[in-house]
């Protein structure tokens, strides 16, 4: 990961989100409840999706990976957080810091093109709805889930690369909660205008391309909603989309915010406000805003739960 700096350090020092002890027990005793919560919705929502044969569609196949997903990177940065808010020392090894902000970029990256996989989903059953089921085939979907994979894979493979190549010669402190590219970039003695270029130019594909795919399909969903002349039939079309967008406008605002500017721009209080929201917040939020409204959701949790209560009887 780049020669270890003059000093032989062989750790990063996350400053965090402030040095107030009092604020460090509230902040941890917030992140702990919220990540408890993430962790039961979104490992439940998975349970139920395959316990559920009814929910073995298309969209909750997608919700499912989205569950696991948000799971993962909040625990690539949660537990860690976590630690460092009770600890007066808050080392992290070169090594996990770099682990951690590859994964974090893999998984950040796979969850900008899954979301495109569902919009594209949402926009074949509301303007296709009659070729629904053969155009939303088994392979199609396995397709529209490994491709995200795939491109999350190459974005961290990217990163890896252009970190590897920069040195830190003066301080090892980064002033953040978890190890993310602006910071690190920040603390490195070499010139990093080639590294910032690449990563940015990955960084901003990922996401005006996927923000495209997803503009493109709602643009055709709007327009085939307009068209529907019952009341009804617009009101239930919009709410088969509408947690899907208001996922979509929360994510993608705070990653944009974050990312598509360059490092000189960085601004500490703002940069971390927006990260605890898409690390920590929007893990929880989202499978209260994809399923756990959604009727279907509730209705296979009723038929699941005396199917558990019933295999232990007999038992």
């Amino acid at each position: 990961m780049g020669r270890r700096n003059s000093t032989h350090a062989s750790d990063f020092i996350l400053m965090g989100l402030t040095d107030s002890e009092e604020i460090q027990l509230v902040l941890f005793t917030l992140f702990l409840l919220i990540y408890l919560i993430t962790v039961l919705l979104n490992a439940g929502m998975m349970l139920i999706i395959h316990l559920d044969l009814q929910l073995h569609t298309p969209m909750y196949f997608f919700l499912s990976h989205l569950s696991f997903l948000d799971l993962s990177y909040s625990t690539v940065i949660t537990p860690k957080t976590l630690q460092n808010l009770l600890t007066s020392t808050k080392y992290i090894s070169y090594l996990n810091c770099f682990t951690q902000m590859n994964c974090f970029i893999f998984l950040s990256a796979t969850e900008c093109f899954l979301l495109s996989s569902m919009a594209y989903d949402r926009y074949v059953a509301i303007c296709n709805p009659l070729h629904y089921p053969v155009v939303m085939a088994t392979r199609r979907c396995c397709s529209l889930v490994f491709g995200p994979y795939l491109i999350g894979f190459m974005d961290a493979f990217v990163n890896v690369l252009c970190m590897s190549r920069l040195h830190f010669c003066n301080s090892n402190i980064i002033y953040h909660f978890f190890c993310d590219a602006p910071p690190i970039l920040a603390l490195s003695c070499t010139d990093t205008h080639d590294t910032e270029i690449t990563i940015s130019v990955f960084a901003g594909s990922t996401l005006m391309v996927s923000l495209l795919t997803i503009s493109v399909s709602y643009v055709s969903i709007l327009s085939t909603i307009l068209k529907i002349t019952s009341t009804s039939g617009k009101r239930k079309a919009f709410s088969t989309c509408a947690s899907h967008l208001l996922g979509v406008t929360i994510f993608y605002s705070t990653l944009i915010f974050t990312y598509l500017k360059p490092s000189k721009s960085y601004s500490l209080g703002k940069d971390q406000v927006a990260s605890v929201f898409y690390t920590i917040v929007i893990p929880m939020l989202n499978p209260l805003v994809y399923s756990l409204r959604n009727k279907e959701v509730k209705n296979a949790l009723i038929r699941v739960m005396p199917k558990r209560r019933g295999s232990r009887q007999l038992k």
